[in-house]
């Protein structure tokens, strides 16, 4: 059984509802272009006014949400230039900070998210997938939460959730993750032995490789010939 992620702070009742709500655009139940209003939020997630109407200032901030007018809110597209974009950002950002992150993580907690990822199950299953996306998220946070720059946490947390966004379009089109658990123990390998250049060439292979695999899954697929990459 995939592993739950694990915190380094105590959930707020703001952060459970944020993270309820991020799961619903991840996996489509706020789909791609939806109208959203706080209405919407309050009936979907039970929650109060005053907490739909801060996620939705929250969420047009990072961009999950685009408000179009002031009474028109949609979740924001999810498109071929979000996913290039993505990898992009990735590759400028993730190889540094793995380097920057070896000396200080805690290795044993992320060979038990890697072996977390061994043992996915059934993919086809939405609870599955998305327990998978966020256990991966979880990884990958908990190297770059050692580097201790704020700002730039966020920013990682940020692509992190739309990394999520495109890696459940590639799951529920190909039934399996575009990358592989090995991947992730060969990353722990290198950085283990602080190798900063073969560290960075790891992060951007496998990222590039994922990339490769997202895109191909796109534009094979009928269903994608839209702006809208929904599932």
């Amino acid at each position: 059984m995939v592993m739950p992620p694990s915190h380094t702070h105590s959930p707020t009742d703001a952060d459970t509802a944020y993270e309820a709500v991020m799961d619903a655009i991840v996996t489509q139940k706020l789909a791609p272009s939806q109208k959203v209003s706080e209405n919407v939020l309050t009936d979907m997630f039970d929650i109060s006014r005053t907490a739909a109407r801060n996620l939705m200032e929250r969420l047009t901030a990072q961009q999950f949400l685009v408000s179009l007018s002031p009474r028109v809110t949609r979740v924001a597209p999810l498109t071929l230039l979000e996913v290039k974009q993505n990898f992009a950002m990735r590759k400028m950002l993730d190889p540094e900070l793995f380097v920057m992150a070896a000396p200080h993580v805690e290795y044993g907690d992320l060979f038990a998210l890697n072996a977390a990822l061994c043992e996915t199950g059934d993919m086809t299953d939405d609870d599955t997938a998305l327990r998978v996306l966020k256990t991966n998220k979880d990884f990958n946070l908990k190297v770059c939460e050692k580097v201790s720059y704020p700002l730039l946490v966020h920013w990682v947390r940020q692509l992190e959730d739309t990394t999520m966004r495109i890696y459940w379009v590639y799951i529920k089109t190909r039934g399996s993750l575009p990358f592989t658990p090995g991947d992730h123990g060969e990353i722990l390998r290198v950085m283990q032995n602080a190798q900063a250049d073969r560290i960075r060439r790891q992060i951007v292979e496998i990222l590039s490789v994922c990339e490769e695999r997202v895109l191909n899954a796109v534009f094979s697929s009928e269903r994608f010939h839209t702006q809208d990459l929904r599932v």
